[in-house]
């Protein structure tokens, strides 16, 4: 099971991504993460400068990452490919590794819904929990405190209305354009205000393709 995620800001991608690696026991790979955790100094330094990294370097950062034993089974994209150009390299990747395209899954929320959870998310700094002030189901059992380890909540300093419509926008210009290139591999699933919802679609899905 070779999984890809896609979906806009603030629709619960990185949440559905644990529940699926929780389920299935197939590891979730961030590129976020991948490109925090590098240790190329070169690319570090670069990062710092806040300059852009190419589609190339990525997916080599991806590629290494795909040849750890923990990917045999499968594994969960979360963000790449983010275009179309790093879909294209993925296809070459996936053809050098001989390791075979899995199903999309495309979470569908409105920009508003997005909004209303991203200016609501808070998180937790030790455990990384998330919750959401405004949503039912979501809040915290007593606010502002985590309910698995007890930590104090933050906000993201990202999270507010400007730097989300400009994140939406990134989405609708460069990423969406991958629905039309994937095509018949696409799976749409509407994103809930419970987490548990989504995921119970996504296990209809997974389950619909064994």
């Amino acid at each position: 099971m070779n999984l890809i995620l896609i979906a806009p800001p603030a629709a619960g991608k990185g949440t559905q991504a644990q529940k699926i690696t929780k389920e299935y026991h197939i590891p979730h790979i961030s590129i976020g993460d991948l490109l925090r955790e590098t240790a190329d100094e070169n690319l570090k330094a670069q990062m710092k400068a806040g300059k852009l990294v190419s589609d190339e370097i990525v997916t080599k950062l991806l590629k290494e990452r795909l040849m750890y034993e923990d990917c045999q089974k499968g594994f969960i994209l979360d963000g790449y490919p983010r275009n179309l150009n790093q879909a294209k390299l993925y296809d070459g990747l996936l053809k050098e590794l001989n390791i075979e395209m899995g199903p999309i899954i495309v979470i569908e929320i409105s920009k508003e819904e997005a909004l209303k959870r991203m200016v609501g998310r808070c998180v937790c700094p030790k455990c990384g929990a998330s919750y959401n002030e405004l949503i039912d189901g979501l809040k915290p059992t007593e606010a502002g405190i985590c309910d698995n380890c007890g930590s104090e909540l933050i906000k993201r300093i990202d999270d507010n209305t400007e730097t989300f419509n400009k994140r939406f926008q990134t989405y609708e210009d460069m990423t969406k354009p991958l629905i039309a290139y994937y095509d018949n591999k696409i799976h749409f699933v509407k994103s809930e205000n419970s987490p548990d919802e989504t995921f119970t679609k996504i296990k209809k899905i997974l389950g619909g393709l064994k």
